[in-house]
Formats: C-alpha cells, sequence, structure tokens
C-alpha cells in the first residue's frame, strides 16, 4: 500500500511539472522569418513608414532625430520627410499624446519603440520576427473596440494603422488539435492599396528600421569588434611565445 502511494505521489508531481510544458506547447507561436535588412535604403524608407504611422501613438524616446544621418539622411531631409509637426531636428522622438488620453481611448498607454525590436525575442524567434508577424496578422473583428484583432497578439489594443495598404483581413476559428482553438487568417476580402508582397516589403523596411533603432551602433560595434579579436589573435601568439621562451630554461 505504501508503495503504490508513493508511486502515485511520483505520477502527480510529473503531471504537475510536464503540464505548464505542454499547455506552452499547445499555444505555441508561429513567427515568420524577418527579412531585416541594413541597406540604407530600405532604412530610410522604414524610418518614414514608422514616423508616419508608428510615432502617432508610439513614442521612441531614446532616439533623436539626429541620429538618422547615420542611415543617410541629411538635416533637410529630416525636416521635409520626419517632421510633420512642431518638433526641431535635435529632439527626441516622442508622441504628443498623453499618457493619461492614451490609457483612456486604447485602455492601456502604447509602449515605448525604442528597443522592441529586442525586447520582444523569445523563444518563438527574435524581435523582428515578432514585429513582421504582428504586423501582418490583424483582422477584422467587429466585437473588440476598435475594430481589430490580431492573431499573434490576442484582443490586442492597437487598432491596424496600415488597414488601407494591406486591406481587410478576417480570420477563422479552427481546432489546434490539442483541444483548444487557433486562429486562421484569410486573405484579405477588400484589397489594400498595395499588393500583399509589396505590403509585406513595407512592414520589413519598417522593422528593419525599429531593428537599427534599437542600437544604432551596431555597424561601429562589428567593425571596432574585428579589430578586437585580431589584437586577442596576435597577442595570445605573442604571449605563447614568451610562455615557451621563459618556460625551457626552467625545464
Amino acid at each position: 500500500m505504501k508503495t503504490h502511494t508513493i508511486k502515485l505521489l511520483k505520477r502527480l508531481a510529473a503531471v504537475a511539472l510536464f503540464a505548464p510544458a505542454l499547455a506552452m506547447a499547445s499555444t505555441a507561436l508561429h513567427l515568420d522569418k524577418a527579412p531585416v535588412s541594413a541597406d540604407q535604403q530600405k532604412l530610410q524608407h522604414g524610418a518614414e513608414l514608422f514616423v508616419k504611422y508608428c510615432l502617432n501613438c508610439h513614442s521612441a524616446s531614446a532616439v533623436r532625430y539626429t541620429a538618422l544621418r547615420k542611415i543617410g539622411f541629411d538635416d533637410q531631409e529630416i525636416t521635409n520627410k520626419l517632421l510633420y509637426t512642431g518638433d526641431k531636428i535635435g529632439d527626441l522622438m516622442i508622441v504628443a499624446m498623453a499618457r493619461a488620453d492614451a490609457e483612456a481611448w486604447f485602455g492601456i498607454a502604447p509602449p515605448d519603440l525604442s528597443v522592441i525590436a529586442r525586447a520582444k525575442a523569445s523563444e518563438f524567434g527574435s524581435g523582428a520576427d515578432y514585429l513582421y508577424t504582428y504586423l501582418r496578422s490583424f483582422y477584422k473583428d467587429e466585437n473588440r473596440p476598435t475594430g481589430w484583432n490580431n492573431k499573434v497578439l490576442a484582443n490586442a489594443a492597437m487598432p491596424h494603422p496600415m488597414w488601407y495598404m494591406q486591406g481587410i483581413q478576417t480570420a477563422v476559428e479552427e481546432d489546434d488539435g490539442h483541444g483548444g482553438k487557433t486562429v486562421k487568417l484569410v486573405a484579405p476580402t477588400v484589397p489594400g492599396s498595395m499588393p500583399p508582397g509589396e505590403y509585406d516589403e513595407a512592414v520589413a523596411d519598417i522593422v528593419s528600421f525599429m531593428v537599427w533603432m534599437g542600437e544604432p551602433v551596431a555597424d561601429n560595434r562589428k567593425f571596432i569588434g574585428i579589430f578586437v579579436i585580431l589584437f586577442l589573435a596576435g597577442y595570445y601568439v605573442i604571449t605563447h611565445k614568451l610562455g615557451k621562451s621563459y618556460w625551457k630554461n626552467i625545464h
């Protein structure tokens, strides 16, 4: 009887340990691979789209407009293409909407996007993959206050800012094979101003810009890293030869 009880307790403990993992497996998030680019033309296009469609509600308070010189903009281009309000070229990329108003309108204040591409990395993929999939996964949902929902982030408070470019997607529920439901997107029933492939490229440009924005000095860091590795390799050779020369007389 005692042995049977111990075995039962072990089984219950195993179920308790593996149940969260099984639940997570049933809700695994599929993310599409983001075609991130460091091409300046794509980064500039992404910056223009970001300012036009994202900066209305979200801030990027760790970045100044002057930082965009690093992706090929000159001051006149920044002024003409990116400054739609009374912002000056040396200002931070912050939104004028008050936090209290945002919470009243959306139920939650939109997050700052300065490092969002790094913050959204997970076991399912990179932060770029998350953003790329998220911005292509909005669908019409009349039960939501904004009229929109998202496959990646269910019941997202954010409306679809670029719906007229993508078109209006709908969704149907399907069994996920684990006793639950999953959302399957249906191709736009109302076409957008862009073909699907062109819209995906526009989203990729926005995501590329957000990846750059999360670490504008990434290229410099990688460039310096090459010289650090070369220095360490050379230093190893010198110290190795010095060590051999020192110990040969001792042995």
